[in-house]
């Protein structure tokens, strides 16, 4: 396969560390787990239930563009790129970068976020799912998009993903 820059995208609870997990390992892939780069300004923020601004996401997403162009074999990153700005800026990073939006309900993704808070596994509570369904600026009909149903079994996303992708 061809060097592929891969961004696992949508809001969050969609899936996006789960299926960049699986194609990071199906592609023989570095993993970038945006939510690892995160200051801690943010997660602090976030942990309160307070959202970001596209003041507190400039400098995450200037760190996850330097990864990605850290990365010329390629990459997968996990990121809510929820505005069209913040894709801009991380195609700009790497340019080629290809997007798979895990598109979810409203509900679905409020339930999970709740499970997951509630067990502590995420920094990030469900109180604050509908500003990022509000932020969020579909990325279906931009070039390099690849919109799936977050819902589906993982491992059929990943067949998706990997018959969208370039051969090589």
């Amino acid at each position: 396969m061809d060097r592929v820059w891969l961004v696992v995208m949508g809001v969050s609870g969609c899936g996006k560390s789960s299926l960049g997990a699986a194609l990071a390992t199906t592609l023989g892939l570095p993993l970038i787990e945006g939510d690892d780069h995160h200051p801690a300004a943010n997660v602090e923020k976030m942990s309160r239930g307070v959202a970001l601004t596209d003041e507190d996401r400039a400098g995450w997403l200037a760190t996850l563009g330097r990864a990605l162009a850290d990365a010329p074999q390629g990459a997968v990153l996990t990121c809510s790129a929820l505005k069209r700005i913040y894709r801009e800026q991380l195609r700009a990073a790497a340019p080629g970068l290809r997007f798979v939006f895990m598109a979810i309900e409203r509900a679905e993704s409020e339930r999970r976020v709740a499970a997951r808070a509630g067990a502590g596994e995420h920094m990030f509570p469900a109180s604050l799912v509908a500003n990022q369904f509000a932020t969020l600026e579909s990325p279906v009909g931009e070039a390099g998009v690849l919109a799936v149903d977050a819902t589906a079994p993982l491992g059929a996303l990943v067949t998706q993903v990997r018959a969208w992708l370039p051969a090589g």
